[in-house]
């Protein structure tokens, strides 16, 4: 293989745009999905086709040399990109299985094993630089933290929107909207975090030390997700009285998942604000 996709790595970054890029044509094709479910896929999919392309041009233009002092370890950073993309794009592979894949949707059938092809390639992308120990802030236990704090906040949104979506119109109480606005806040507060500690010249703009401010974001997004937490819960399950789907058991799969995974998101809030004791 000659080019920029040159080498073992290059291959599997060829693969994994490939495939993507495959998944994401065939459901241009397939026809446009409205769903909250399959507008996440979508993103997914272009995230996923994106950042292995940026990644490639930059390595292959030799820019990311340019970027030292912004960003000074750049293996690093592309091992925790390729972690995240492999982490989106295994939910998407799961999602879209779950929702829009049955026996006679054969576009579906093939977005659907482009898509775990895509995810397998990207998996194993992850796990091979994962061997090579970067010591970038992704690929460290607070990065990590950070960015799984971000994807999981992505899903429970997404899980709202689409109960929103499903409910009717009238059945939309102020506590799960508080509830919406919390997760989107902390998921806001979070990016900044990440964004913060990979670009080390930022720091400076934060006058009382970047150490303070990751135990105060952490300290906020623990109470604001076990306020959303239980406003979510006791204002969504009472929606059983308004249940506007022929399937009882479907009615709470979006409830549940934002129950689920605020619950999971809350742990991880606690680990890391617990880290940032330990750490000051």
């Amino acid at each position: 293989m000659c080019g920029p996709f040159k080498g073992c790595q290059g291959i599997l970054r060829l693969l994994e745009i490939i495939f993507s890029a495959l998944t994401l044509i065939i459901v241009i094709f397939r026809g446009r999905m409205v769903s909250p479910w399959g507008v996440w896929c979508e993103f997914v999919w272009v995230f996923c086709i994106v950042v292995p392309v940026v990644v490639t041009v930059m390595e292959a233009r030799m820019w990311h040399i340019l970027l030292a002092a912004f960003l000074p370890d750049w293996a690093g950073l592309t091992c925790g990109l390729t972690t995240l993309c492999a982490g989106m794009i295994t939910s998407a592979t799961i999602i879209f299985a779950a929702i829009f894949v049955c026996l006679t949707c054969i576009s579906s059938i093939l977005c659907f094993i482009t898509s775990l092809a895509a995810t397998v390639f990207f998996l194993i992308d992850a796990v091979m630089q994962k061997k090579k120990f970067p010591s970038g802030y992704l690929c460290g236990l607070r990065g990590s933290l950070r960015t799984a704090e971000a994807f999981l906040a992505c899903i429970i949104l997404t899980a709202a929107t689409d109960h929103f979506v499903n409910a009717e119109w009238f059945y939309r109480p102020f506590g799960m909207i508080c509830s919406i606005i919390a997760f989107a806040v902390c998921l806001l507060l979070t990016v900044v975090v990440i964004v913060l500690n990979l670009l080390k010249l930022l720091q400076c703009l934060v006058p009382f030390g970047l150490s303070l401010m990751e135990l105060v974001v952490n300290i906020v997004a623990v109470l604001l997700y076990l306020l959303a937490v239980i406003l979510w819960a006791v204002f969504g399950y009472r929606r059983y009285n308004y249940n506007p789907y022929t399937c009882k058991k479907c009615s709470f799969a979006d409830i549940n998942t934002v129950v689920i995974g605020a619950s999971v998101n809350l742990i991880l809030y606690i680990v890391d604000l617990v880290l940032s004791f330990k750490s000051r």
